[in-house]
């Protein structure tokens, strides 16, 4: 093991690395409290959860037509969504674990180039089993990226402005979900479903330019670096699971569990909601679309702001309620009142993202440096995968119940993340040191 000291910080700088000063107040004061290196990884995780967005709702989008195509049921469907999500968990700690062995900025672009690579691949598979087979492979890249994006900015944001600095990351989700909407309206108005469905996951290939630009530019904080040229990071898995850090791990999984379950549900029912149950034409249901993803977009930015004002567990709470309220209204708008949906489309989407803004600080302060990705991406991808099961149960409840009446689902899992939080501790204002 290396005898060598860790760097100094340099002159002024704060425990987080990034020599913040008092005058970086104002909207965008997050942002210059980062520096150079900093903006440049947030600009890496940036890029690199939107097009994971974008790549992750190539399937939702095209569920009708992929349906028709194959000939699938509900719960067929369904499957397609609880094996991208089950497979992720996997990927997610293994990329948790390299992040804390060989880096962030290098584990961040395997997990891009995997889910590239497998988006891709969707579009050329010739039978539903090959498709499933894919999507499998492509959650393997998806599981993993959010995770470490979110260590590598978090350790060189501060306290600060954590929150409101990752809540500008997950916001990133939304600039995604838009960009996947758009070509979606514009591939299946001009080209037959037949092959529609196969030219949205041909256009996944589009993170491999990213890839390029982040093995250029971007470097992990400097404590990070320390840590692991020190060997501290070895053996990590397992420590996230050890008596000192088992408690908090257990219920950050229950957290994400109830969170992503509901959100998932709504992320994959919503279109097939509205085209089969509501009737919308494509470009209608792209309509609809932008006033969930406008409210998404400000609600993870908003969430970010409250996460830092209010506290990461008041934030979770705080949105866990109002999401719940709101699946229950949008699914039970009377037929024939279509102008309500777009009513409730944007405090819908609004309110499910708030709730994820805080995730990426209060995450990355439950662990400390030598095991962050670790237990991050082990806590947050198996709450993704035991909640897929969220959005299957609506696949098969959805011939007997209706997706609309089997969105309730969502809610029950904001339930299951509001009483996760009486296991977690506050860690507002808590450096990564």
């Amino acid at each position: 093991m290396s005898t060598t000291p860790p760097p100094k910080a340099p002159a002024g700088a704060t425990r987080s690395g990034t020599g913040e000063r008092p005058s970086d107040d104002g909207p965008l004061g997050w942002l210059r409290a980062l520096g150079p290196r900093g903006r440049r990884a947030f600009a890496g995780a940036f890029g690199g959860y939107a097009l994971d967005s974008y790549d992750y709702f190539t399937l939702p989008l095209s569920m009708v037509a992929l349906a028709a195509y194959f000939g699938l049921d509900s719960g067929q469907t369904g499957l397609f969504t609880t094996v991208t999500l089950v497979v992720s968990a996997v990927g997610g700690a293994l990329a948790g674990v390299l992040a804390d062995r060989i880096g962030r900025v290098k584990a961040l672009m395997i997990t891009v180039i995997t889910y590239a690579v497998f988006t891709v691949a969707c579009g050329f598979a010739p039978t539903y089993e090959t498709l499933l087979v894919f999507r499998a492979l492509q959650g393997l890249g998806f599981g993993g990226e959010w995770a470490v994006g979110a260590i590598l900015v978090a350790e060189y944001a501060s306290a600060r402005h954590r929150g409101r600095t990752l809540g500008a990351v997950q916001s990133s989700w939304a600039v995604g979900w838009a960009l996947a909407a758009i070509v979606y309206t514009l591939v299946f108005s001009f080209v037959d479903d037949d092959l529609a469905w196969r030219v949205m996951f041909w256009t996944g290939a589009l993170p491999a330019l990213l890839v390029v630009w982040m093995r250029r530019r971007v470097q992990d904080a400097p404590q990070a670096v320390a840590v692991r040229e020190h060997g501290a990071a070895r053996n990590s898995f397992t420590a996230v699971l050890k008596p000192g850090l088992l408690r908090t791990t257990v219920f950050a999984i229950l957290l994400s569990t109830g969170v992503q379950g509901g959100y998932y549900t709504l992320a994959t029912w919503v279109p097939t909601y509205l085209k089969t149950e509501r009737d919308l034409s494509v470009v209608g249901t792209g309509g609809y679309l932008v006033f969930l993803i406008s409210g998404a977009f400000l609600g993870y930015l908003t969430g970010g702001h409250l996460t830092d004002r209010l506290g990461r567990r008041r934030n979770i709470w705080l949105f866990a309620l109002l999401s719940s309220l709101c699946i229950l209204a949008y699914a039970n708008i009377p037929s024939g009142a279509n102008s309500l949906l777009l009513v409730l489309g944007f405090p819908l989407g609004f309110c499910m993202s708030a709730i994820f803004s805080g995730f990426g600080s209060f995450l990355s302060e439950l662990y400390p440096t030598a095991v962050r990705g670790t237990g991050q991406g082990l806590t947050y991808n198996t709450g993704r995968a035991v909640g897929a099961v969220f959005p299957t149960a609506v696949g098969f409840l959805a011939d007997s119940w209706g997706v609309g009446g089997a969105l309730v689902f969502g809610a029950i899992g904001y339930g299951v993340a509001a009483l996760a939080l009486l296991g977690l501790p506050e860690t507002r204002g808590r450096e990564l040191t």
